[in-house]
């Protein structure tokens, strides 16, 4: 984990500042009217709507304060909000003074149990239990990106609702990052509880700020994008003894360790990797309270990454066979829930509409500016909407220009720092498709 930035933060407030106009600068002839005057006049109150959001996040499931903040947003603006879907979930849907198509557009609104260190001068203070355990909550994924964004583009699109031909869903959904334990949570509860019932969209979009792209740059692919996600579940039982006395008992410390290293052994030695990348990561370890007591139980927990069916469910397999065997040999047992909850399924992009749409992304920050991310193994519960109907799900650039992407603090991390220009940005591309597929040129 890199250290902390040494500037301060009145350094990020005025380079996120003085960042704001750089999209406008680059916005191509191409780019619709309406689309860059909306921008223009909503700049300020999406980063205004951004920060307020960063200084209040909420985990998922637990987005009261931010579900209210939009919906008070939609009525303002004349929509018929529907709220408490999945829990805290809100909707509403535009109608168009034309006949057209229908499109749905989604932000995820939840944060994460992560303790800030941006030093931003609306860094979050908030805290949380998680797990059972106190701990900061930040927004370290850009959540109020999205949401500060969509609620821009909404109010833009609200603005041309007579000559807008078309209907359009507004998603702003919880949980993305998961429901807490015992919990539904989600786009795949969303769904579960009618979503798309009343209104079928013939597309949906959304996208994600992402550390990993320059600032006024846009990522997408058609075809596979964000991997499969599953989380694991693996409890090495042992026998606690006092620690001088190790033969006392059974040590499942020594066990879990052996655990972890021997599953490295799944990834490099059992998967074809040169068909599709494989990830097999522990996140937690818990097990004893006192340093000189051998505990009972080793609990860990970890996520698993895949973009083939086949190969996922092999993990599942040798996972579990690694845990069980692996404690045996040590006179351990393990109880291993391999995944020990629904994942996510690979995000995929519509191809068809994928390139249908690319020119669009294109008029807003220039050909040369919209990349091909290649697969991304983070994953992302969109893909439960891409299931039901064609989708496009991209990415806009959220690292300062002079600063390496591939080294920027990444998406979680408690020092992710969001380049500003990056909600114009992500204003517009949203804006603009939604446009170009509603009333297409010519």
């Amino acid at each position: 984990m890199r250290p902390a930035r040494p500037l301060s933060s009145l350094w990020f407030a005025l380079a996120a500042c003085l960042a704001l106009p750089v999209a406008a600068q680059e916005a191509q002839d191409g780019q619709r009217p309406e689309v860059a005057a909306a921008a223009q006049r909503l700049q300020a109150q999406v980063v205004e709507w951004r920060r307020d959001l960063h200084r209040h996040p909420e985990l998922g499931n637990r987005e009261t304060r931010t579900a209210g903040v939009v919906a008070d947003h939609l009525r303002a603006l004349g929509l018929e909000p529907r709220t408490g879907i999945a829990t805290t979930g809100v909707t509403a849907v535009l109608k168009g003074g034309r006949p057209g198509p229908r499109i749905a557009l989604r932000a995820d609104m939840d944060a994460l149990p992560v303790t800030e260190r941006t030093g931003l001068p609306f860094a979050s203070t908030a805290t949380a239990t998680y797990r059972g355990e106190t701990t900061g909550v930040m927004h370290a994924c850009g959540h109020d990106a999205h949401t500060a964004i969509l609620m821009g583009v909404a109010q833009a699109l609200v603005a041309m609702r007579e000559q807008l031909a078309g209907e359009v869903l507004f998603i702003f959904q919880p949980a993305e990052e998961g429901p807490p334990d015992g919990e539904e949570g989600g786009a795949e509860e969303m769904l579960a509880q009618g979503l798309f019932e009343d209104f079928k969209p013939d597309a949906v979009f959304g996208l994600h700020v992402f550390s990993t792209l320059q600032a006024g740059q846009v990522g997408v692919r058609g075809g596979p994008l964000m991997a499969a996600s599953d989380r694991f579940n693996i409890v090495v039982q042992g026998r606690q003894t006092h620690g001088s006395r190790p033969w006392g008992g059974i040590d499942p410390v020594v066990a879990a360790a052996d655990v972890i290293g021997t599953a490295q052994s799944i990834v490099s030695r059992r998967q074809n990797i040169s068909k599709q990348p494989v990830v097999v990561s522990f996140g937690s370890i818990r097990g004893g309270i006192r340093y000189n007591i051998i505990p009972d139980s080793v609990e860990l927990v970890g996520t698993i990454r895949t973009f083939d069916e086949d190969m996922r469910q092999q993990v599942f397999a040798d996972l579990a066979n690694v845990a069980e065997k692996v404690s045996q040999a040590h006179g351990a047992s393990a109880v291993a829930q391999v995944p020990d909850s629904k994942g996510n399924p690979v995000t995929v992009n519509d191809p068809a509409l994928t390139q249908r749409m690319r020119p669009s992304l294109a008029r807003v920050v220039g050909a040369g500016n919209v990349v091909d991310p290649g697969l991304t193994m983070g994953a992302e519960d969109f893909s439960f909407y891409a299931r039901e109907v064609p989708a496009m799900f991209f990415f806009v650039g959220a690292t300062p220009a002079g600063q390496d992407p591939l080294k920027a603090p990444s998406n979680h991390s408690p020092e992710f720092f969001l380049d500003e220009s990056a909600l114009d940005v992500g204003l517009r591309a949203l804006l603009q498709v939604s446009l170009d597929y509603l009333q297409p040129a010519g």
